[in-house]
């Protein structure tokens, strides 16, 4: 049987820490190879216990799913994995080098191979001239460029990053970008925990929102922001505001209702899109280049200039603050709490959850 189109298939992933904290409650979630994936959500949503769970370092109450076509945990399927976590703490007596080809040797890469690719990867991230220096000597930054190469160490299928540019400068995080841009055109899958949405919008093919340990909403940005997505028109003339806003109302086609002069809101499509007029701009909330094309044609008869047309969907900072703050404006928001579950219900045996590390440190003479 062939690999599967999902790098990540998450069933039913619950977490219940003592005193019946529920941390995760139920998380479904898939992820396309070769994909950057965004993970976001606010403090306590769940997002460091959902990738310690997919890591094995936090054993979950009940999990179902695969991670590269493997049973959630499988220890063999872990090789094939790379991880960044948030934090990280690295010998800082080894240098920049050292932890590379250190963590290469956890996932028991041949001593040769793991030379080889410790300069690759020290080029990639552009540490090359500080790769033998010491940890202790390094800027925040150029720690996680080392943390970043080292969870490349093994060559990976898929990349967990936990806040990947945390620290980083202005020039470093477009250098990260690039260098995640060019795995996944690789063929990696790269899974990004991280509250730069900034970042995460330049680069993510999909992301999912988590809310107090649900996925609220999952799916690409043009996806979830598809009903606020609208275009703006900005006309000129000769006229002033209030002549120019007259004859931009008697210029609107037939498409559109009677329209209300006292109101901002002029009218509203058949389809339910609603057009505004802050002379001398109209906002049409609509995706449906039909009516823009009959709407210009209609402006231009008229005898209006059309200056600047756009098309808006609002940012994924808007998204997610729109997303997190919902269940919050809702007195009474539902909270489901899942049956309880044996504290075993996982797909793999307990042993693939223990947290400890299967593997001895190397030596790296």
């Amino acid at each position: 049987m062939g690999a599967s189109s999902l790098a990540i298939d998450l069933r039913s992933v619950a977490k219940v820490y003592k005193g019946r904290i529920h941390a995760l409650r139920g998380i479904d979630m898939k992820v396309n190879r070769g994909e950057i994936f965004g993970l976001l959500g606010p403090n306590g949503a769940g997002k460091s216990t959902l990738v310690k769970i997919m890591t094995t370092i936090v054993r979950p109450t009940h999990a179902e799913g695969t991670i590269l076509d493997n049973p959630i945990g499988h220890k063999p399927t872990l090789g094939r994995v790379g991880y960044l976590p948030e934090n990280h703490r690295f010998p800082r007596y080894l240098t920049g080098r050292q932890t590379i080809e250190f963590f290469a040797a956890l996932s028991n890469v041949d001593r040769p191979t793991r030379k080889k690719r410790a300069d690759e990867l020290l080029d990639l991230v552009g540490m090359r001239e500080s790769a033998d220096r010491d940890l202790s000597t390094y800027s925040k930054g150029m720690a996680q460029r080392i943390g970043l190469a080292q969870a490349m160490a093994n060559d990976p299928d898929l990349i967990i990053l936990d806040e990947p540019t945390d620290g980083v400068d202005p020039v470093g995080r477009r250098d990260i970008r690039n260098v995640l841009l060019r795995l996944r055109d690789q063929g990696k899958t790269i899974f990004i925990n991280s509250h730069l949405l900034s970042e995460l919008e330049m680069i993510s093919d999909r992301v999912a929102i988590l809310v107090q340990g649900q996925v609220a909403r999952q799916g690409t940005i043009n996806e979830l922001t598809i009903t606020d997505q609208r275009y703006e028109i900005e006309v000129a003339s000769h006229d002033d505001a209030a002549q120019l806003r007259q004859r931009i109302i008697q210029s609107l086609p037939a498409i559109f209702p009677a329209p209300h002069s006292t109101m901002d809101l002029v009218g509203t499509l058949a389809a339910g899109h609603k057009i505004t007029l802050r002379t001398p701009v109209l906002s049409i909330s609509t995706t449906d280049p039909a009516h823009i094309q009959e709407l210009l044609d209609s402006l231009r008869r008229g005898g209006l200039v059309i200056r600047r047309i756009q098309q808006l969907r609002p940012s994924l900072e808007e998204l997610f603050i729109g997303t997190v703050e919902l269940p919050q404006q809702r007195p009474g928001f539902p909270v489901t709490v899942p049956p309880p579950l044996p504290s075993a219900s996982i797909a793999t045996p307990p042993s693939t959850y223990s947290g400890q590390n299967p593997v001895a440190p190397p030596s790296l003479k």
